[in-house]
């Protein structure tokens, strides 16, 4: 029997005040099905009864999972990685913005097969690259030339050592929420910047999907945030927040996983349409997208 994971208390701000939410079903590796919570206090959800980290790895096994297999196989995957080297510039750009900086010193927790990683080592960056998956590490070493070490040497790290720490997708998985962050204050150099990319169940593709939302992704997401939700948490550890970017892409490759989720096949025009609409919406409002980039300075 595994051992999990339950919750009295909030995992992000300790609130008492919470309740389930909704179920949802695990599409990608083992078909169970996982309670999500929500705290009305912070508005985070969390995923309840979740395995410790030292055994939600199964979880993962899974050549579906694109960010460690690096597969194409499939056409949401195609799709994926077709436009990912154009987000991978998008992603250095808006490093170099938010830091003033063209070179500098980064950690990418949660590099996966190290595509970001490789992207700011070609535009001078000195790089260190976290990835707790041992068949990622080595799609990273294959394809990129890439030394990517275990996340437990996040600890080992001196004071004030880098200018940017980011996480694409990463911190909804990662068990020790606080420990991370705590630590990340303590890494980043006075006026560092700590950019996070996250799924949002506030977003419009969230509300028309439901349990069957694909970034709902249990359990390997231990937590669901809203925009309130991240703001508060990087506070809680002494960042500013100074900025918020839609992801746009996300709004669509979600659509179309959730699509086949909740159809049991992929419906292009639909997936298509909702995530238009959804990015629609972003327009007027940035928090409301599928996924958003928080920008947050140390301060």
């Amino acid at each position: 029997m595994s051992e999990l994971i339950s919750y009295t208390h909030c995992p992000s701000c300790g609130s008492a005040s919470v309740y389930p939410a909704l179920s949802a079903k695990d599409h990608t590796v083992s078909g169970e099905v996982f309670e999500i919570w929500h705290c009305d206090d912070c508005t985070v959800r969390f995923t309840q009864h979740i395995p410790v980290a030292s055994e939600i790895g199964k979880y993962y096994q899974s050549a579906a999972y694109v960010s460690h297999s690096d597969t194409a196989k499939g056409f949401v995957n195609r799709l994926y990685h077709m436009v990912r080297n154009h987000t991978l510039q998008g992603k250095r750009k808006l490093l170099q913005s938010v830091t003033g900086k063209q070179t500098g010193k980064l950690l990418d927790v949660g590099a996966g097969t190290g595509a970001f990683v490789n992207t700011m080592k070609q535009a001078g960056w000195e790089t260190t690259g976290l990835e707790p998956d041992e068949t990622a590490r080595q799609n990273a070493a294959s394809k990129h030339g890439l030394t990517l070490i275990n996340p437990d040497n996040l600890f080992q790290f001196g004071d004030a050592q880098f200018d940017a720490i980011t996480m694409w997708h990463v911190l909804e998985h990662v068990h020790d929420l606080h420990g991370y962050l705590s630590q990340f204050q303590k890494i980043l150099k006075p006026g560092g910047k700590l950019i996070i990319a996250v799924p949002n169940y506030t977003s419009y593709d969230a509300k028309v999907y439901k349990e069957f939302w694909a970034a709902y992704d249990v359990p390997r997401h231990l937590y669901h945030f809203s925009p309130k939700s991240m703001e508060i948490l990087g506070k809680s550890k002494g960042f500013i927040l100074n900025d918020t970017q839609p992801m746009w892409f996300d709004s669509f490759y979600v659509s179309m996983l959730s699509e086949q989720y909740r159809n049991g096949s992929a419906n292009l025009f639909g997936a298509v349409w909702n995530g238009l609409i959804s990015n629609i919406k972003t327009l007027f409002n940035k928090k409301r997208c599928s996924s958003v980039i928080y920008i947050f300075s140390k301060k």
